[in-house]
């Protein structure tokens, strides 16, 4: 064909096929002009032939007539005027001639039939998953079929889809998206749906390490993967591939959130239809929400597309489908999963979404609220009803879904987390709550708005299994006390019921008996259970020296003992050693043994008392302290217990310790001695 020579040009809004010859028809759609020629159009296309010969047949009849009142009007006139004239008329018929039609509306626009243009006149068009698309629906409308012209663009169309865009997750993605301009025709084409279950099907059986967790944290793999470089270069190559793995991923990531709401969650809905892994369908809804929607991460407070910013309506349309499409098992992933649903829960407060998609979200953080950290509880308090700093009330909930959740499994016997000998509810799961909630009570207790009744019911919403030892939730009280002086006696005391004095620890203990601010009652419990600490500390310490010798390990130096003193006598001459034999050898054996077991008594005694006498002291300053601090009353605190709780604690209660563990000691010597 000599139309495919020459390459077509485009002058501002006009497109021109520079083949030598004159155009005879020119196509509008929308902005642009295309100056073409009528046989290729109409060799290639149907819907083309059939508007050109139609105007063709309209364009005919005016031409005569007007040639025949050209006639009519020269009589009469000069000829050099009758010369200008026929020749201003012939060039006005050459322009009226010239055929134009216009399609509005068509499919793909200008692009499209640009590339439909040259297809037409035999020019090579470069097919891609984000044109062919269009492409389609632009064939179908000007019906270039294989019955019409063999090799025709549909037919050329399909086996790119077929071939190239179908079995690529990536590609599929980008026909998917260059399907939204012209939806209805590529509906009705069946090209979405194609590309749907393209997209599905192939994430189904894709390999989930390939995309990449957490979203957004390359660089820290990046840096790790250099840290350390094996001798052999394996692992290193390894993690060069996992690398690039994630790469793709991301690339997979940024083509999925290039879609619209409506296209990702018919998306969404085949790939849940599918029984795809929850951890990539979980991924997918992040990626997209920190595509569109502020504030999900507190690193980054705008969205990362470049596009107009989407109205409330929209940012809570789009909030609602991610929170009710998110997979209800627990995730793997600890540190991104946490903060990404604590960001929806922020945003969810912010944009006032319904307390259906509210409560969803919080059940759903309840599942796996061990992963969570404490700057992801503390959820600022957007509603003007709350007085507190900090959302107390969501945190409460969340810890109550996480509490059912736990009886639930406990109940039903799938316990993932072995407990202890007793078969209670204590878990590492629970145990990283209790930590996490007592961080949390210390970071709100210096709001002078938290009410007590609110402090005190989060402190005891958590079984006596949740904490090992109660310093962070004294530490909590402590700070809660210093925050709000205004408290009365009672209230107090209720704040410091929450604690157990018998879950402290040496050094909270010292702390707490020298605290102005608990009440008295806390502060004599304190000292009571410390001294009744170190009275069973010291029984204990006495038990088992009187228990020692059925110690395994002095047993087995007692047998290494009598085996080096067989040895001994084997290399005694024989007369001497029958003479042994025959005085005292068993008394002499004895004696020995008796004397290294007290030697070991008298040391495990001698670090033990050190250790009481060191812990006495330090009672003792704590109390001195007490009672040179202050009198509450007449007789000082002694007398104010004396009076309130009608009994007595002596002070010096240590002091007979050490003489009574001494003496014992020297009893055992002198008895040994006897004997």
């Amino acid at each position: 064909m000599a139309a495919a020579a020459e390459k077509p040009s485009c002058k501002g809004q006009a497109w021109f096929c520079t083949t030598g010859l004159p155009s005879d028809i020119v196509i509008e759609v929308d902005d642009m002009s295309f100056h073409l020629h009528k046989f290729p159009l109409m060799s290639k296309s149907l819907k083309l032939h059939q508007l050109i010969t139609e105007q063709e047949a309209k364009t005919t009849l005016p031409s005569t007539t007007r040639r025949q009142q050209r006639q009519q009007s020269q009589e009469g006139q000069h000829e050099i005027q009758e010369e200008e004239e026929v020749e201003e008329e012939e060039e006005q018929v050459e322009v009226d001639d010239l055929c134009q039609i216009s399609l509005p509306e068509f499919p793909g626009g200008s692009e499209s039939f640009e590339m439909a243009a040259k297809f037409s006149y035999g020019v090579k068009i470069d097919l891609s998953s984000s044109n062919v698309a269009p492409l389609r629906c632009a064939a179908e409308f000007l019906e270039m079929t294989e019955e019409y012209s063999v090799d025709n663009l549909i037919s050329k169309t399909e086996l790119f889809l077929s071939q190239s865009v179908f079995k690529s997750l990536k590609e599929s993605l980008k026909a998917l998206k260059s399907c939204e301009p012209v939806l209805p025709l590529a509906e009705s084409l069946g090209i979405v749906q194609r590309c749907i279950d393209s997209v599905a099907s192939r994430a189904s059986s894709a390999d989930p390490t390939l995309f990449g967790w957490p979203v957004n944290d390359g660089t820290n793999e990046i840096r790790g993967s250099s840290s350390q470089a094996p001798w052999n270069g394996i692992e290193k190559g390894l993690r060069r591939k996992n690398l690039a793995r994630g790469n793709n991923a991301e690339s997979w990531f940024e083509d999925l959130a290039q879609l619209s709401l409506p296209m990702f969650k018919r998306l969404i809905f085949a790939m849940k239809t599918r029984d795809l892994n929850p951890e990539i369908i979980e991924t997918c809804l992040m990626y997209y929400a920190k595509k569109y929607i502020p504030g999900i991460s507190r690193s980054s407070r705008k969205p990362s597309t470049s596009g107009p910013a989407a109205s409330e309506n929209e940012q809570r349309e789009l909030l609602e489908t991610i929170i009710a499409n998110l997979p209800l098992e627990k995730s793997s992933r600890s540190s991104t999963s946490s903060r990404f649903l604590f960001g929806l829960l922020r945003t969810a407060n912010i944009l006032n979404a319904s307390e259906s998609c509210k409560a969803a979200l919080e059940k759903k953080i309840g599942s796996q609220l061990e992963q969570a950290t404490l700057d992801d509880l503390l959820i600022p308090s957007y509603s003007y009803l709350n007085e507190t700093l900090y959302d107390v009330d969501c945190v409460e909930r969340i810890l109550s879904y996480f509490l059912d959740g736990l009886k639930e499994r406990n109940s039903t016997g799938i316990q993932e987390e072995a407990g202890d000998d007793n078969n209670s509810l204590r878990s590492p799961a629970l145990m990283l709550v209790g930590k996490l909630i007592d961080g949390y009570l210390s970071e709100i207790a210096s709001d002078a708005n938290l009410k007590p009744e609110k402090f005190y019911n989060l402190a005891i919403s958590l079984p006596d299994q949740a904490r090992l030892y109660d310093d962070g939730l004294y530490r909590a009280v402590d700070v809660y006390l210093k925050a709000h002086p205004w408290l009365p006696e009672s209230d107090r005391e209720k704040i410091c019921s929450v604690m157990d004095c018998q879950k402290l620890t040496l050094e909270a203990c010292t702390h707490a008996a020298q605290n102005e601010r608990l009440p008295l009652r806390a502060v004599v419990q304190v000292l009571f259970f410390e001294q009744l600490q170190l009275r069973h500390a010291i029984a204990g310490t006495l038990l088992a020296a009187e228990t020692a010798p059925t110690d395994p390990g002095r047993l087995s130096v007692m047998r290494r003992e009598e085996e080096e003193d067989e040895e001994e006598e084997e290399e005694v001459p024989a007369p001497r050693a029958e003479e042994g034999n025959n005085n005292n050898n068993g008394t002499w054996r004895a004696a020995v043994r008796e004397n290294q077991v007290l030697r070991l008594d008298m040391d495990s005694m001698r670090t033990r008392v050190h250790q009481l006498e060191r812990e006495c002291s330090t009672m003792r300053k704590v109390i001195e302290k007490i009672e040179s601090g202050g009198t509450r009353g007449g007789g000082g605190w002694r007398g104010s217990l004396n009076r309130r709780f009608g009994c007595k604690f002596k002070t010096q209660v240590c002091d007979s310790h050490e003489p009574t563990v001494v003496e014992a000691r020297r009893g055992r010597q002198h008895h040994h001695q006897h004997q």
